[in-house]
């Protein structure tokens, strides 16, 4: 498969997987994987199409979370992170790494915000407990049909 093809197969996985499998390293150096909102699911969050095809790297990953979870004490320790899209029916996947950062701008938190998050965020919007993370992978792998493409997201 050539990169070009890989990317884009990428890129429709991020926009269809029903989950964004965010794995960090506990305290012991264990790898714990967790099922995350994928904010890139075209179907699940329309909303957020405009900010994602705006970005300068489409290969950035935002995942909101809770200030207060064991994932971002992991992520504080060790940022080395890998986030994971895939279409399980089809045996498709691909796995993205890096260094994850907090999010502290509220313009950023602004657009990558809903209202019906209050349910995880009781004071809403400016609540401590809202977290955005962000990875701009600086790794990728993907899987399908027993072939394994290693890329570099950052390249053109």
């Amino acid at each position: 498969m050539e990169i070009k093809e890989v990317k884009k197969l990428s890129l429709e996985l991020m926009e269809t997987s029903k989950a964004a499998y965010l794995t960090t390293i506990d305290s012991d150096g264990y790898p714990i994987t967790r099922a995350m909102f994928n904010l890139r699911n075209m179907e699940q969050f329309p909303e957020f199409s405009e900010f994602f095809a705006g970005l300068d790297n489409k290969f950035d990953i935002y995942i909101s979370t809770n200030t207060s979870s064991s994932k971002t004490e992991h992520i504080k320790k060790n940022p080395k992170v890998c986030v994971y899209f895939c279409d399980p029916e089809d045996f498709k996947g691909v796995m993205f790494g890096g260094e994850v950062e907090v999010i502290d701008d509220m313009e950023v938190k602004r657009k990558v915000w809903l209202d019906w998050w209050t349910r995880y965020y009781l004071k809403g919007l400016d609540d401590p407990d809202y977290t955005l993370l962000r990875l701009s992978p600086k790794n990728a792998k993907f899987y399908y049909r027993l072939n394994q493409v290693q890329f570099t997201p950052s390249e053109k």
